[in-house]
């Protein structure tokens, strides 16, 4: 299967109406923000970046819609369209479909061949597994994504004692994203009940129930679990950092010691799983400059802050740092610690008006000091020490860092 076998419109529905109480938050979960985004923005990327994806319907609560249409604006997603859902879950779905009906008031959106439904605090589903359920609906008018059961199922008495238990292997629990024919869902809404709309939850059924359409079900990846309690927010925000921390662009400077020392940061940091490009400048590299959002400069002198700036002008041009965090880590080589001393006192105050400065452009910048030792054995744990700060701050991206000056 390959994204030519879309041939057809096809469009999203995230109902956000939700207030979230099993985070025990005040602000809805949909909301909460990290690295600078809120969760909902996150999943819109998901959608937003496949390119047979021509719409995504976004159902917020009536109190909700403006700071809705202000992130839309703020993280520039083309392709979202805001309307109010109502008072449950499905109510807010039927909103969403209504949007894309010929029949809606403002049919600026096409009518889609399928919709997919998908929880909007659910930012972790590739286009791939995206593929299988948008043509399984297609062929068959409904598909959804099914997970084993974790925990074996029972029945309690009304004292609260073992009735039953289900054999956990004949079930499966269901997921999202589920995608539909859209006439066959849209359909399935119009006539289901009243209590359908104020009780139910399961989009599959209704669409067995009103439309008399089975659902393929598809198996899907682990990584389709739904952010419900607060601990998910911090483990959503791992996860993503984690897959931002993959690579990252060393600019080596043209001195012999700022060149070795790259070719041994290289080194450690390929053996740590980090895939590492190499160049010497960044002039003329900045294709190279938008594949990564971490960099590691190497200097002698302080010409790496003009450097910076220069980087943070492609950056603020090209948005690269608009959705995720970028990381500059400033390594200064000193050949001796007399030397480190007057660097460190002349140039710190520089290094944090700059980290302020390009912070408000979503730039992350650190400086790191390494002084040169002529003994094998300490330059050697020197350079551990430095990959292993390196490491840190592109990993964990902690705002409270900035504007150090660190020693390795």
């Amino acid at each position: 299967m390959g994204r030519d076998a879309v041939d057809f419109p096809v469009a999203v529905v995230l109902p956000a109406a939700g207030s979230g109480e099993r985070t025990g938050l005040a602000t809805p979960k949909q909301f909460c923000t990290f690295l600078n985004r809120p969760l909902i923005s996150f999943t819109i990327e998901t959608f937003e970046r496949i390119p047979w994806v021509k719409s995504i319907v976004v159902v917020v609560a009536k109190e909700s819609r403006d700071p809705m249409l202000n992130i839309v604006q703020q993280f520039h997603h083309t392709k979202v369209k805001v309307v109010e859902g109502g008072t449950t879950r499905h109510r807010s779905i039927f909103s969403g479909l209504q949007a894309l009906s010929e029949s809606s008031e403002d049919p600026v959106l096409p009518r889609p061949k399928v919709v997919i439904i998908h929880d909007a605090v659910r930012p972790f589903v590739d286009e791939e597994f995206l593929l299988k359920i948008t043509l399984a609906a297609k062929e068959q008018g409904a598909s959804g994504a099914i997970r084993p059961l974790v925990s074996t199922v029972i029945a309690t008495t009304s004292e609260g004692f073992l009735d039953h238990s289900l054999e956990r292997t004949k079930y499966r629990a269901s997921e999202m994203p589920q995608g539909f024919l859209y006439d066959v869902i849209y359909q399935a809404y119009q006539r289901c009940s009243e209590f359908d709309f104020e009780f139910g939850t399961e989009c599959l059924h209704l669409a067995l129930q009103y439309s008399g359409t089975s659902a393929k079900l598809i198996e899907g990846p682990p990584t389709l679990w739904k952010v419900t309690y607060k601990r998910d927010l911090a483990a959503a925000e791992s996860i993503i950092k984690e897959s931002l921390s993959l690579s990252v662009c060393l600019i080596s400077g043209a001195m012999a010691e700022t060149v070795e020392l790259s070719s041994r940061l290289q080194k450690n940091l390929e053996s740590h799983h980090m895939t590492v490009e190499v160049i010497s400048c960044i002039k003329e590299n900045n294709e190279l400059l938008l594949k990564t959002r971490n960099f590691i400069q190497i200097s002698t002198s302080g010409a790496s802050l003009s450097e910076t700036e220069e980087m943070v002008k492609v950056f603020e041009e090209t948005k690269h740092a608009l959705l995720y965090p970028v990381v500059i880590v400033q390594v200064q080589l000193c050949m001796s610690e007399e030397a480190a001393d007057i660097r460190k006192n002349e140039e710190l105050k520089a290094i944090v008006d700059l980290s302020r400065m390009v912070k408000q452009g979503n730039v992350l910048l650190y400086s790191v000091q390494i002084i040169y030792s002529k003994v094998p054995e300490l330059w050697e744990r020197s350079v551990e020490r430095l990959t292993e700060i390196i490491e840190s701050l592109i990993r964990d991206r902690n705002p409270v860092l900035i504007g150090q000056m660190l020693q390795a």
